[in-house]
């Protein structure tokens, strides 16, 4: 079954740009995971992670969109051209594979989430939230992407609500926090914990994703700069946020489980901020739950120009997360994991939009200057090296 592409939004009607929408990935239930288990696990000595890849996403963000509005293709569209058939396969076997580890996350925290919250078997759990998850999609295809967009920006202040209330009720040491910001890697479990971050913070899919709504709205360059600025420090914000709660909240906590979690929180800080905590991971895998349909929607389209119903496409995707929960596997590990898989997908989306976005001949007079192409392609070497280290040591040990 076909579908049509998402519309573009009625005249006169709001629209906070592609940003915002992209932006709800960084703070899905995936970077729960990843930065509460490294504030719990190390407290406060990986906080430089998540504030260089904060940082690093905003610009790679940045290049996806300007990509997308300056050509009118996102950057499967233009890797199709550029690739034989075989290649176009392989391309799009590992695209849709980040996507699906993204949609894995979303479903597993929101079921975590309705079974914490509501006393829900993790199984029905998860198929309510695969469920709830279509609802979202019907409503986006209603509406328009404007309606998401403003699901997008309501989602990351509730969710970024949450950990504030979180904060304020068991206070990060500040000294403890400067400390955080001194780059280095101590331990060997830290370098994994890393690799979470820095895939669930410098998302692939969401590179895919921004670079196929901006090919359909085309703003302009200003507009694009301000709009990637906001959404991005609102979405780094949130992340900041999230592993100050778990160091100040939860630091010693070694257990994975997010019932232990959520009984830790409640124990050490109060109930109120437990159900805060556990609030923002259903919202963070409900609202998240479109974007990564609509990124493997554009993924698809652009590289085979095959389209199959987003609903199917969900229904899919459930049974990773399924087989998961039927296998007993902990939902801490399954989002960490899903991570990793995220951040060994970087490379292979980081890579051509830096190459496409310097190419004169594509981009015009919106081609990467100098600095740009250094800073771009030593944020490539930097997520090459850690995933390197991160292969040695898993191998290795």
């Amino acid at each position: 079954m076909t579908v049509l592409p998402l519309r573009l939004p009625r005249r006169g009607s709001l629209t906070l740009g592609p940003a915002f929408v992209a932006a709800i990935a960084y703070v899905d239930p995936g970077n729960i995971a990843a930065n509460t288990s490294a504030g719990a696990r190390f407290g406060y000595a990986l906080l430089w992670v998540v504030v260089c890849a904060s940082a690093v996403a905003a610009p790679m963000q940045y290049l996806s969109g300007k990509l997308g509005s300056v050509t009118g293709h996102s950057l499967p569209e233009l890797m199709r051209d550029r690739l034989g058939r075989t290649g176009r396969g392989a391309y799009w076997a590992q695209a849709e594979m980040v996507a699906m580890a993204t949609d894995l996350a979303e479903v597993i925290g929101a079921a975590v989430a309705l079974h914490l919250l509501f006393g829900l078997p993790m199984l029905p759990a998860a198929v309510l939230a695969g469920g709830l998850g279509l609802v979202i999609l019907a409503v986006r295809d209603r509406q328009g992407p404007a309606s998401l967009e403003r699901l997008a920006v309501l989602s990351m202040l509730i969710i970024g609500g949450a950990f504030v209330l979180g904060m304020a009720a068991a206070p990060p040491s500040v000294g403890s926090a400067m400390e955080g910001l001194v780059p280095r890697l101590q331990q060997t479990d830290e370098v994994l914990i890393a690799a979470a971050i820095v895939g669930a913070t410098i998302m692939p899919h969401a590179i895919y994703l921004h670079s196929g709504l901006s090919a359909r709205q085309r703003e302009s360059p200003s507009t694009q700069r301000s709009q990637v600025a906001k959404a991005m420090v609102l979405a780094g914000g949130v992340n900041v946020s999230m592993l100050l709660f778990g160091a100040g909240a939860l630091h010693g906590q070694q257990d994975g489980d997010f019932g232990s979690i959520a009984a830790a929180v409640s124990d050490r800080v109060g109930r109120g901020a437990m159900w805060a905590f556990l609030v923002a991971l259903l919202l963070s895998g409900l609202t998240s739950t479109a974007v990564g349909t609509a990124a493997g929607e554009i993924i698809m389209t652009g590289l085979l120009r095959k389209r199959i119903s987003p609903y199917l496409r969900r229904a899919v995707t459930l049974v990773p997360a399924v087989a998961l929960i039927v296998l007993g596997v902990s939902p801490v590990t399954g989002l960490l994991c899903s991570q990793v898989v995220l951040s060994l997908g970087i490379l292979a989306a980081l890579i051509p939009l830096v190459r496409l976005t310097s190419d004169r001949r594509l981009m015009g007079d919106r081609v990467n200057g100098p600095a740009m192409k250094v800073f771009a392609w030593g944020v490539a070497a930097a997520v090459g090296t850690l995933n390197v280290v991160l292969v040695a040591v898993t191998f290795g040990s």
